[in-house]
């Protein structure tokens, strides 16, 4: 008989996550339907995205070639059955006090930085760049965890250095951007390109560097259509950027810049993320949405 939920200790609440303790050692991963933008929690939420990016998370740590912080199947014993599909069974690791961002595309925060300073993160890049122009080769550009409700900032690699040491450094920069290139190049494979993500990482009690959290999920990347890509402009996507675009539109009628909090999404831009996220987990990951929810 599996537990409940309440059988488990609550630790902590993210923006879109609850976290919950199994046991010593292992810990319950729950992904919430609830979806951010601009540092708020939105009213509302998207329908199935818990599972969503629980399902894309899945297969991707399935795929890639690193360790991971994964403890059992998404149908563990362990998992409760009112979260079964959107929660995960995960050993409890250290984490490392650094946003592990990968860039392969100048876009986002990338190219704010870029046209301020001509530099993303420390890092000089040639004149000329322009709204989703590609990097000869990806870009490790770090950032600082933020506390809820607070901004992720960028930081260079020096500050990483500063933070966990040079050896602890270079291998979060060197396996960040191992694993974005697999990613990457099983997605064009799908045609889709994954512009750039974000990973965390912890360590084991063996000092081991594991890949944690979510992984290339539409929170965490961002996806375009590679058939439709187009330097200079702002791409089709399939990931959380169709929101942050609606909340800055004339649509909207909110001021980013303002102190009044976001308006709740309207159930056009809620089915239309709903769709882009399961569109981007079944074209990735050759798999129908419809038979995770079912085998969960």
């Amino acid at each position: 008989m599996r537990p409940a939920l309440s059988d488990y200790h609550h630790l902590a609440s993210g923006k879109v996550r609850e976290l919950y303790r199994v046991d010593a050692d292992h810990l319950l991963f729950v992904a919430s339907d609830r979806i951010s933008a601009y540092d708020f929690v939105l009213e509302g939420g998207i329908p199935d995205k818990g599972r969503i990016l629980t399902a894309m998370s899945v297969f991707f740590f399935d795929h890639l070639k690193a360790p991971n912080h994964l403890a059992g199947p998404p149908d563990d014993e362990r998992i409760p059955a009112e979260v079964l599909g959107r929660a995960l069974v995960v050993r409890q690791l250290e984490m490392l006090p650094v946003e592990c961002v990968a860039r392969g595309y100048l876009t986002g925060s990338g190219i704010i930085d870029y046209r301020a300073t001509g530099e993303v993160c420390g890092i000089p890049l040639p004149e000329g760049l322009t709204e989703a122009s590609k990097f000869e080769t990806p870009l490790f550009t770090p950032a600082s965890k933020a506390e809820l409700g607070d901004h992720d900032e960028n930081i260079t690699f020096a500050d990483v250095v500063e933070m966990i040491g040079a050896e602890r450094a270079a291998e979060v920069r060197d396996r960040t951007l191992e694993i974005y290139t697999q990613a990457a190049e099983h997605a064009l494979s799908k045609g889709i390109i994954i512009a750039d993500t974000k990973f965390e990482f912890g360590t084991d009690a063996n000092g081991d560097l594991v890949l944690a959290d979510e992984v290339f999920t539409p929170d965490s990347s961002r996806y375009w259509r590679a058939d439709a890509y187009r330097e200079g402009e702002v791409q089709e996507s399939f990931d959380k950027q169709f929101v942050r675009n609606w909340l800055t539109g004339p649509e909207s009628g909110w001021d980013r810049h303002g102190e009044t909090p976001p308006p709740a999404l309207p159930s056009d831009v809620v089915e239309a993320t709903r769709a882009r996220y399961i569109e981007a987990y079944e074209r990735i990951s050759g798999l129908r949405f419809d038979d995770w929810m079912t085998a969960s």
